[in-house]
């Protein structure tokens, strides 16, 4: 239909550590630069791109939107924290959080990119009794886009993380495009096993004596309930101590979080932490060439804060080849 003989542009905004520009590059689409305001995110997604010859916007916020090269895309996970189930959901009253919406809907009035894709926390979509959702969907067609959306789940596109997000995906509304976006997306492509993603080191073992895991095993909500022989028989139990009362996954993982840590698993009679590769592994980084020893120098509690905070590369890759299918077909 429309774009088989050049590359479509995009800019990176609240880029985080780059999940969604690898789903959109690993189709093709070229950066043109990237926002994020994160130091510490900064330098992981610099390790994992070539960025000498893009641009960086730094704060969203502060940005002029008449500055910005033209572009094909825009991508952006917009601050969740003001909308998540374990936030303070504050919504779009967050003074700072919040209203980063309403700068990315600026650069589309401004600049008129043909699409965007953008995400956001399954909480979004119940915030203010709906009213949250309603306002967003609003101001973003009157931005001249017709938007399309819909809840995803990681673990339906071969990664095994239970991670449900809203994305929204806009279409410049001259271009009419009618297809039923999503349609095709519904039930992703599967999900591989869990074990292809972990990597069981002595440097990671975790000691199941320490005196405070044996106390959160006794708590009132764990006691007499998880019996920790039973499982060090099974290997690759996810282990999620992140909440009072501990749980038990079986080949998958629950959602990777920005700010709680503290998921273990067995395997071979013992207990491991699960490591930054492996975080970043389950956010579907593991496309990145090299990707090991391009996180070396980097601080381990950074990378598996940012993991948490990530797009699901393997999402992104999915919506970016769908983009594709409906503007060639």
């Amino acid at each position: 239909m429309l774009i088989k003989e050049f590359v479509l542009t995009f800019v990176d905004f609240c880029a985080g550590i780059g999940g969604g520009r690898l789903g959109l590059t690993l189709n093709g689409f070229e950066c043109l630069g990237f926002s994020e305001i994160d130091k510490e995110a900064i330098k992981t997604y610099k390790c994992f791109f070539d960025t000498s010859k893009e641009l960086e916007f730094g704060d969203l916020t502060q940005l002029n939107p008449k500055s910005l090269p033209d572009f094909d895309l825009i991508i952006s996970g917009f601050p969740c924290q003001s909308f998540s189930i374990v936030g303070k959901r504050a919504g779009l009253d967050d003074a700072n959080k919040g209203q980063i919406i309403f700068h990315l809907a600026q650069i589309l009035k401004t600049k008129q990119p043909k699409f965007f894709i953008f995400e956001n926390v399954k909480g979004l979509i119940n915030h203010d009794k709906g009213r949250t959702f309603k306002i967003i969907n609003e101001l973003l067609q009157q931005c001249g886009y017709a938007v399309q959306s819909k809840l995803l789940n990681t673990q339906n596109f071969d990664l095994p993380q239970m991670r449900e997000r809203i994305y929204f995906v806009g279409f410049r509304k001259d271009l009419q495009i009618k297809a039923d976006f999503f349609k095709p997306l519904t039930n992703g492509g599967g999900c591989k096993s869990l074990k292809e993603f972990l990597n069981p080191s002595p440097e990671n073992k975790f000691d199941t004596a320490n005196p405070t895991f044996i106390k959160y095993l006794n708590n009132k909500y764990n006691k007499n309930r998880i019996q920790l022989d039973e499982i060090l028989k099974r290997d690759f139990l996810i282990i999620d101590t992140r909440q009072s009362d501990l749980r038990i996954y079986e080949n998958k993982s629950p959602t990777l979080r920005r700010d709680r840590q503290g998921l273990l698993y067995s395997f071979k009679g013992e207990i491991y932490k699960l490591n930054a590769l492996e975080a970043l592994k389950l956010q579907g980084f593991g496309e990145l060439e090299n990707l090991k020893s391009k996180i070396k120098d980097l601080k381990s509690s950074d990378l598996l804060r940012q993991s948490g905070n990530a797009m699901s590369v393997n999402v992104i890759k999915a919506l970016a080849k769908r983009l594709l299918e409906v503007l060639c077909g």
